[in-house]
């Protein structure tokens, strides 16, 4: 996309390049699945799907592309159906994005004990501190991962935050997905 900052390596280029797409959905999305394929293999053994992809013209080299999977079914917990996935052995790597409410670090004594998961997440709800976030995870099957974090009132390119180590538990859940 061409938006998209230059970053230091593929796997952050795709995480800005998702998060970028999802910023052009607009909010109240559901969440995303991609693949991650080596873009110069997808380019040799895949010419028809680069070109429908406009692949064929980047002068780069080297890089990921994320193509979008089925949609993420809502009717489920997303790490049950993250357990249900097994990726072919062209697929490098995995990227979601989802979006979510999150409280700062400063409200999380306020949570009351003993709430249930559908109780828990009315009182985030509203709470007067919550913000929504887009989490962009992203993770390679070496276990290499990066993420972008975007939230909703800062809803800029120059405000997304990234770095590898922002949402792991998702990072391990989209990791989960290579393990035999």
């Amino acid at each position: 996309m061409s938006n998209t900052p230059m970053a230091a390596n593929p796997l952050t280029r795709a995480v800005l390049e998702i998060d970028e797409y999802a910023s052009g959905l607009g909010w109240d999305q559901p969440a995303r699945l991609f693949a991650l394929v080596d873009t110069a293999r997808l380019r040799a053994q895949e010419p028809a799907l680069a070109a429908q992809l406009g692949l064929q013209d980047e002068p780069e080299t080297t890089g990921l592309t994320p193509i979008e999977q089925d949609e993420v079914p809502t009717d489920r917990p997303l790490d049950e159906f993250l357990g249900t996935i097994a990726w072919p052995d062209a697929v490098a790597g995995c990227a979601l994005t989802v979006e979510r409410l999150m409280l700062p670090p400063s409200a999380e004594a306020q949570v009351p004990q003993g709430l249930g998961e559908a109780e828990l997440a009315k009182w985030v709800a509203n709470h007067p501190e919550r913000q929504e976030v887009r989490m962009t995870v992203a993770v390679l099957r070496d276990g290499t991962r990066d993420s972008a974090l975007r939230l909703r009132e800062k809803d800029t390119p120059t405000e997304v935050l990234t770095g590898p180590d922002l949402v792991p538990g998702l990072a391990e859940a989209l990791k989960a997905t290579f393990e035999d």
